[in-house]
């Protein structure tokens, strides 16, 4: 898993309920190009489910929202924590060799 991958599985996890695609692309600072390749191969696993917005009162395109799976969660954060752990010991051992 890469580090844009577990930013995209941390909005999802954090949301707790569908998320609207560019405002994934908006918390994660990814762009768009990245974020929605991800949420498709997410989607492909069974990871994660959309659905088009049914909000009829808004304007503008219809927006697609995305919700993690159920059995995908603890996954998920299992995943999340690995992408960090290991961004945090290489973070450190850049450091080190700085030093």
């Amino acid at each position: 898993m890469t580090p844009a991958t577990a930013d995209v599985l941390e909005v999802l996890l954090d949301a707790g309920e569908p998320v609207w695609g560019l405002r994934i692309v908006k918390v994660t600072g990814r762009p768009a190009g990245s974020v929605y390749p991800i949420l498709e191969r997410l989607e492909r696993l069974g990871w994660a489910t959309s659905q088009w917005d049914e909000d009829s009162n808004r304007t503008g395109p219809r927006r697609r929202l995305y919700l993690l799976s159920d059995g995908a969660k603890a996954s998920a954060l299992t995943v999340v924590a690995g992408v960090r752990e290991r961004q945090a010991r290489l973070t450190a051992q850049a450091a080190a060799a700085r030093a």
